[in-house]
Parts: structure tokens; C-alpha cells; sequence
């Protein structure tokens, strides 16, 4: 099975192409680019340095979330245009769990995300499984929840976070990671392919403006999306 799998759900835009659990061809761009521009021509340039078409692709895995909405929305658009344009699988993958797959410590592997305002997307792993699912919250509150575990590591967007974790678990470790597309690509070989129709993203928490909205409105279950924001 050859697989295209992508993450643009943050700052980093990480594809990797795969046959199997075999990789193939990987990038990696770890700077302030619009995912928009560079995401499309990203994926041409790595199919074709293996001699591949897009025809040969089986299935596309994506990181579906959570993360930037902007990204997460390029991320999610581009993967379900390949899959209907080409007929093949989309299965979506956690982009905690993309940067939590390249770490090998034993205990807890704490992936974040930052969510600003010091809150935190936050996913707990053992062995490369998800444990608890994803979340989103404030770093106070993570750190709590933690106080009793014995052998953690805190991967990801930690450098913001740095001080508040070591002073919080000082026996913690603490290593930041950039998400892998490879990981997630060997992890959706192994799950069952979604419908591209009703794929979205996982955000794990509303925009802003629909949190402002709904401060002041009794949402209607029954109105269309639209006309209720």
C-alpha cells in the first residue's frame, strides 16, 4: 500500500510517503510558511523524487486536529480533495499523537499543543496508544492531573511551557518534538478509511468568536450552522 501522509495542523508542514510501513521519501519545514501555497506543491515535489504519479497513491492519512484552525483547514481540504479526486482511502490521525509517536521514553508521553493564554492541547500515550483521549485545557489544570505520575515526558510545543513544567514535576522530562508524518502515515495503514463527505477536522474546542456568540445566545439545535453564528 502506498500511503501519502500530512501534517500542517501547526507551524511545521511534515509529509512523508510510505509503501507500507517502509518510508519512502519524507520533508519537513519547520518555518513560518502559509501552508496554502506550500502544502500542494510540497506534495508534488516528494511524489515525483520517487517516481511516483498521484495514480499510484492507495490512501491518504492526515493529521486531522487539534491544532491551528487555519491549518487544520488546509490540512483537512487538501486530503479529502486527493481522496475524492483520486478514488483511494482518508483516514484522519490525532496530531498529538504525530508528535507523540517519535518518543521513546519509557512511562507517560505527554504531547502539547499550545492553545495560547496558557492552555494547552494536551494527549496522554503509553506505547505509542492513546491512554485518555485528546483534550483541550489549561496547563494548571494538566499539571494537576499529573502530580501522582512517577515517569513522564511533556514532547511538543513545550518551549513556551518550559519553566511552569520543571517547576511543577521537576523529575519530569522534557524534549520537544516537530510532528512526524511518517508515524501518523504508519499509524492510519491500520485504521479503517473514513467518508471523505463527512470528514472534519477535530478543533476539541469552538473559535472564539462562536464562544463570544454563545455568551450572549440560546443556540437553536435545529437552525442551519449559518444562521445560528
Amino acid at each position: 500500500m502506498k500511503i501519502l501522509a500530512f501534517d500542517t495542523s501547526n507551524k511545521t508542514l511534515a509529509l512523508a510517503l510510505l509503501e507500507d510501513d517502509q518510508l519512502l521519501a519524507d520533508v519537513t519545514l519547520n518555518i513560518k510558511k502559509n501552508h496554502s501555497i506550500s502544502l500542494m506543491p510540497a506534495i508534488d515535489y516528494l511524489v515525483a523524487s520517487v517516481d511516483l504519479t498521484p495514480a499510484d497513491l492507495d490512501r491518504i492519512v492526515v493529521a486531522k486536529g487539534p491544532g491551528s484552525y487555519t491549518g487544520l483547514r488546509v490540512a483537512v481540504a487538501t486530503a479529502k480533495m486527493l481522496a475524492y479526486s483520486l478514488s483511494i482511502d482518508l483516514v484522519g490521525v490525532s496530531s498529538l499523537y504525530a508528535l507523540a509517536a517519535p518518543i521513546t521514553e519509557p512511562g507517560l508521553i505527554v504531547p502539547l499543543i499550545n492553545a495560547r493564554r496558557n492552555n494547552v492541547y494536551v494527549g496522554f500515550y503509553r506505547d505509542q496508544q492513546a491512554i485518555r483521549p485528546d483534550k483541550h485545557a489549561s496547563l494548571e489544570a494538566v499539571l494537576a492531573e499529573l502530580a501522582k505520575e512517577t515517569q513522564v515526558t511533556f514532547t511538543g510545543e513545550v518551549a513556551e511551557f518550559t519553566e511552569q513544567l520543571s517547576k511543577a514535576l521537576p523529575h519530569a522530562q522534557i524534549r520537544a518534538s516537530l510532528p512526524s508524518a511518517y508515524e501518523i502515515g504508519k499509524k492510519g495503514r491500520k485504521l479503517p478509511p473514513e467518508n471523505p463527505h463527512a470528514f472534519v477536522p477535530d478543533y476539541l474546542k469552538k473559535v472564539e468568536a462562536e464562544e463570544n456568540w454563545l455568551k450572549n445566545h440560546q443556540p437553536d439545535p435545529k437552525a442551519k450552522y449559518i444562521k445560528r453564528v
